[in-house]
């Protein structure tokens, strides 16, 4: 056998650290030039484009990782004060644009109408959501609400027909709906709404998606009500994700979450199956256009499954859609029948704008008409919008149109990875927008103030909502309905409005009423 020298081992050692320390040195090298060119080529764009340094900071005890401030959030969101705290702490008192930088990690927090419309139209290609993917991609695999560029427009374009004006006018299928909400509502006596209305928007939602519904209020079955449970769960859920941030990769095993998301997937996949199967038949000529089983309501998966996407893209838009409309109708209606079980004055005013309708099966025209009615839900949209914070990603480097300066008036830069926050909830009661009277629930305001980009409760922009006037002529119709129904509304829980924020927002107390009619 051989020996091999200690000399030998020690060239061969010593040539390997040098190709190490080398390699090394070179990468180094290369982060230091790629700094120096990044630099040079931001201040180079901040001179083009006029930017100041932003004017207002949040000041952090700790500034690298921002613990202190990870830490408030924590605390005030706990305490169910993170809307509060953002509208009375840190907009009031630091600025209505400011930064907070931890580290190399810049995020903007605005609620500037113009910067706003910079994000969501203006620079609309310049801003992306690839941050929400790993959130929502365990649940639906992707879809609209997670996608940019090409795929996003190719989604969008497939939903656009099932949330156009005609779909939207057919109020049968809503209707019917509205019928079995109304026989489930005790006379007299204290219960909470806003447990009813998350069924109901299920069923409304479930019909017009599937095409069938999970009639969660009247005729449940076992899978409909396991879905409903496991729905429910993967909203806190995917919330709750979005909520630790980077801290998520030191959590535990995940895989209980990840079977409730597969009771939902699966759960939609069996309609998926129906639809494929039915397309299937359609194109060998089993079944025709003619003799297709038809539906009053041409929902969404049966449009998705004609246009010949596969059956994992008709899945996750599905349940995207269902994520995002489910819980924003019905915390629509919620945070609105709180109000009007405190406000006997304003439900007066409805019931006599309504009360010219004698039919409990109105058209759209007549609907569009409730004007009071459409005053009440912007009022509502206003102080407790569904959505009352969103966000983007800078794709590259870019500006936006307000914050720098002295006086805050200057173009700032956003650099590439950056993150801009607005919260809606702090901008809709800006006193210098809406009025001295901006934290009061006053509907007559709308009289003459013109919604736009200080107002937005559905986004803005080429991302707005497409299930905006769905969600309007749905809440429109629960309000005659009950309008004529109900002779009043009492509140009977004193506590105040208090959010509860998960996907969307509602009022944590949940709605504990009690109607009354005439005998």
């Amino acid at each position: 056998m051989a020996i091999i020298p200690w000399k030998a081992i020690d060239e061969s050692l010593s040539l390997r650290w040098k190709i190490i320390v080398t390699l090394l040195a070179i990468y180094t090298l290369r982060i230091i030039g790629t700094r120096i060119t990044t630099t040079r080529a931001r201040r180079k764009f901040r001179e083009q484009h006029g930017c100041a340094p932003v004017t207002c900071q949040l000041p952090l005890k700790d500034p690298f990782f921002g613990i202190d401030f990870i830490l408030k959030l924590m605390r005030v969101f706990k305490e169910k004060r993170l809307l509060e705290t953002f509208a009375n702490d840190f907009y009031k008192t630091v600025g209505i644009t400011f930064l907070v930088e931890r580290g190399s990690q810049q995020t903007i927090f605005t609620i500037d109408p113009e910067n706003i419309k910079t994000v969501l139209a203006l620079k609309f290609k310049d801003y992306g959501l690839a941050f929400r993917a790993p959130l929502f991609n365990p649940v639906t695999g992707g879809g609209m609400f997670v996608s940019d560029g090409e795929e996003w427009a190719h989604s969008r374009a497939l939903m656009r027909p099932t949330f156009a004006r005609d779909q939207v006018a057919d109020l049968a299928l809503t209707n019917r709906h509205v019928t079995d909400l109304v026989s489930k509502i005790p006379i007299n006596t204290t219960f909470n709404l806003q447990e009813l209305l998350f069924d109901f928007t299920m069923d409304t939602g479930t019909e017009f998606l599937f095409g069938e519904s999970t009639d969660t209020l009247c005729n449940p079955t076992k899978a409909s009500q396991e879905f409903t449970k496991a729905f429910d769960f993967t909203l806190k859920d995917v919330a709750y994700q979005a909520r630790l941030g980077p801290l998520r990769r030191f959590q535990g095993s995940r895989s209980k979450a990840l079977e409730v998301y597969q009771v939902c997937r699966s759960y939609v996949e069996r309609y998926v199956d129906q639809a494929m199967a039915l397309r299937t038949s359609t194109l060998t000529g089993e079944v025709t256009r003619e003799n297709e089983p038809q539906n009053r309501h041409d929902s969404l998966l049966r449009q998705l499954a004609r246009s010949g996407v596969s059956k994992e893209k008709i899945r996750a838009e599905l349940l995207s859609v269902l994520i995002a409309a489910r819980d924003t109708t019905s915390n629509l209606l919620g945070n609105l029948f709180f109000v009007l079980a405190r406000r006997p004055d304003i439900w007066t005013k409805i019931r006599d704008e309504v009360k010219h309708l004698d039919t409990n099966e109105p058209t759209y025209e007549q609907l569009r008409h409730l004007t009071y009615a459409k005053y009440c839900i912007n009022e509502s949209l206003r102080l407790h919008p569904p959505v009352p914070s969103n966000g983007r990603m800078a794709y590259r480097d870019t500006i936006l149109p307000h914050g720098g300066g002295p006086n805050g008036d200057h173009p700032i830069h956003v650099p590439k990875g950056s993150m801009v926050n607005y919260t809606v909830y702090a901008m809709h009661r800006r006193k210098d927008l809406y009025g001295q009277d901006a934290e009061e629930f006053r509907p007559e305001r709308w009289e003459s103030l013109r919604p736009s980009w200080f107002f937005l409760p559905f986004n803005g922009g080429p991302r707005i909502c497409l299930g905006q006037q769905y969600a309007i002529t749905e809440s429109l119709l629960v309000i005659m309905r009950f309008a004529q129904e109900f002779t009043s509304i009492q509140s009977m829980d004193a506590k105040p409005w208090t959010e509860e924020i998960a996907l969307g927002c509602g009022n944590a107390n949940g709605v504990y009423v009690s109607f009354q009619k005439l005998k």
